[in-house]
């Protein structure tokens, strides 16, 4: 795993090799093991390397025979071996044991088709020197991020946006000036790809690669991969079918996933996706180092006792943290590793348990994509009721939701009241927008309230639907939204924070397919979700495990926002927020006061503000980019 970055000049001028380390040190993080750095006849190229294959001799930047093809790579392709043996078997020389040289090998034989060669996930960087062209690229499913700015001057890329900053010709300049991109992100919780917070600088969607041409300056991205359609309903069909490839499919992506020459274990929560990972690593490998964490003020957010009873029927080495945390003393360094306001709070316990996991290995595999590939939340089987009581006008959920409103809450992780106020409130709108509304953050009329504008962020989520919305689109949308613009981004930056590669057995293209040709009913049958994932887990993990109800990985963000809301009221509401003039401060205020009091636990509201103004003082009131 590394960083990488790089700059091309379309006049040839030389590329200032200070400002290119300094970009690329930014990066040390993603990569303390080591650094390379390739600069000729106007263009740079550089990395960091955490080291993880072939740790003493792939060393990038890597080349072809002749050096005519240099490349920087920041990931793993996980099936480098057989790559390998077809190439040594078309006469190519590879110098190296590792992964990442096979790229400019294949570069010779496939072009810029080459990543659909490619089993893994990665970022790459690739200088043609005989023709002067840069061809970008990433992962299909989109683990490792990449970012660009451009003018007719100069192409610059990073894998984080703070290493972009690091170069004069990058504007540092907020797009959320603009309140239609604010009530994007207040609705999402983060501003969906291709676009960034930052005017002109704009990610490389999953799946595509992106071609600069350093004579005539033309860009062209193209994606060579997409998520294929999901399977609709058919009745007929039964879960003994599949259950068999399955299982195949998600071992032998584990096995491919286990390489490594570092010390290796696994994230485990106790939900079901994590500890079926654990358990196809428990058969392939007889010794499991397994990891779990913690928090105290709120036993409800403590999944401990699950991951500890996983690790004992699998007899992993298991270390279980408990973690007293202040979330407001982690905020910005959470924020300066995202280089953007990310309302998501589960980044908090992901950055602890990526921290204290690099204490004792240095890859850890995860249960990220199971959800999405398998119908695992809830708001899926919620979508099917708003279909079912379609009939119900809508005059009347308005009228409960009204009356629902009044009622306090807690800020207990199973908030009954809180959940059945969103469901009803949801259910008073079109269906699109009514499952929209179960994930969003701010809803349509409190973006209105804080921003003056309309709902951009549902008009956004809508326009992903042609007509109907059926459980097939829902998860497609998953799939290419919230799973790479929010999921995929909180584990790269918490991991990497921490030096700590994660793996995601369950993002291999090739389970991807199968598990989209499974018909939807054999994924959320009736109110089970997982159906099928939870069938293949039979005989592997207890049934008590495998019952579980679906728990998501939080923190007890709302007693720690309670406990001391002072420090929330005085960022909030501090000069430099009202000399912003972004929100309504007096609808902030209400919200502040709302929670304080009990009436409504209004934490995520808060989180979400609370980022955004952190990202504020980090990233644009700065002259530069400063650690934290």
């Amino acid at each position: 795993m590394c960083g990488i970055c790089g700059v091309l000049h379309f006049d040839s001028q030389p590329v200032d090799t200070t400002c290119l380390r300094a970009m690329n040190n930014t990066l040390q993080h993603r990569g303390p093991d080591g650094e390379g750095i390739f600069a000729e006849q106007g263009v740079g190229l550089a990395m960091r390397r955490l080291s993880i294959i072939d740790v003493a001799g792939s060393d990038q930047p890597l080349y072809n025979e002749d050096r005519s093809i240099t490349v920087v790579f920041n990931g793993e392709i996980y099936n480098f071996r057989e790559l390998r043996e077809d190439l040594t078997a078309a006469g190519h020389i590879l110098r190296t044991a590792g992964d990442g040289e096979t790229l400019a090998h294949l570069y010779e034989e496939w072009g810029a088709a080459m990543p659909k060669q490619l089993r893994g996930m990665y970022a790459f960087a690739l200088w043609d020197a005989p023709n002067r062209r840069l061809l970008i690229g990433r992962d299909r499913v989109g683990e490792k991020p990449l970012y660009y700015y451009h003018d007719e001057k100069i192409f610059v890329f990073a894998s984080e946006i703070k290493a972009l900053l690091r170069h004069p010709a990058v504007p540092r300049q907020s797009a959320l000036n603009d309140s239609l991109n604010l009530a994007l992100y207040l609705g999402y919780g983060y501003i969906p790809a291709p676009a960034t917070p930052f005017v002109g600088i704009q990610m490389l969607l999953p799946g595509h690669t992106l071609e600069v041409d350093a004579v005539s300056g033309k860009i062209n991205s193209k994606a060579y991969w997409s998520p294929p359609p999901i399977e609709g309903i058919s009745e007929k069909a039964h879960y003994e079918e599949y259950i068999d490839r399955l299982r195949e499919l998600l071992a032998e992506s584990v096995r491919f996933r286990l390489v490594s020459d570092v010390p290796l274990g696994a994230f485990l929560s106790g939900g079901l996706d994590s500890s079926l990972i654990v358990a196809m690593m428990q058969r392939q490998n007889a010794t499991v180092r397994t990891f779990s964490i913690g928090f105290e003020g709120d036993a409800s957010f403590d999944e401990t006792p699950y991951a500890e009873q996983v690790a004992q029927h699998l007899e992993t080495i298991h270390t279980s943290f408990t973690v007293k945390a202040d979330a407001l003393e982690l905020l910005p360094k959470l924020v300066w590793h995202y280089d953007m306001p990310f309302a998501d709070s589960s980044a908090i316990p992901t950055y602890l348990v990526s921290q204290m996991t690099r204490e004792q290995v240095t890859v850890a595999l995860t249960g990220d994509g199971g959800d999405e590939l398998f119908a695992g939340y809830e708001r899926f089987y919620a979508a099917t009721l708003f279909e079912k009581l379609n009939r119900v006008p809508r005059y009347v959920w308005a009228s409960a939701a009204a009356i629902m409103r009044t009622l306090p809450e807690d800020t207990g992780y199973y908030n009954p009241l809180r959940r059945a106020r969103r469901f009803v409130m949801a259910a008073a709108h079109s269906p699109g927008l009514a499952y929209f509304d179960l994930v969003r953050l701010f809803n349509a009329d409190m973006i209105h309230q804080l921003t003056g504008q309309v709902d951009r962020a549902g008009w956004d989520f809508q326009n992903h639907f042609n007509g109907n919305v059926t459980l097939p689109d829902l998860l497609y949308t998953n799939m290419t939204t919230y799973l790479p613009d929010d999921l995929l981004i909180k584990a790269d930056r918490a991991s990497m924070a921490a030096s700590l590669e994660a793996r995601a057995p369950f993002l291999d293209h090739h389970l991807i397919a199968f598990a989209a040709q499974i018909p939807v009913n054999l994924k959320l049958s009736g109110s089970t979700t997982k159906f099928m994932l939870k069938q293949a887990a039979r005989g592997l993990l207890p049934d008590s495990i495998i019952g579980r109800k679906k728990h998501g990985f939080g923190v007890p963000l709302g007693a720690w926002l309670r406990r001391d809301i002072s420090l929330v009221r005085e960022t909030l509401l501090s000069p430099e927020a009202r000399q912003r003039n972004l929100l309504n401060l007096a609808v902030v205020t209400r919200l502040i006061d709302d929670h304080a009091s009990g009436k409504r636990d209004t934490s995520r509201l808060l989180w979400t503000l609370l980022t955004l103004e952190w990202w504020h003082r980090l990233f644009i009131d700065v002259a530069e980019v400063v650690g934290v």
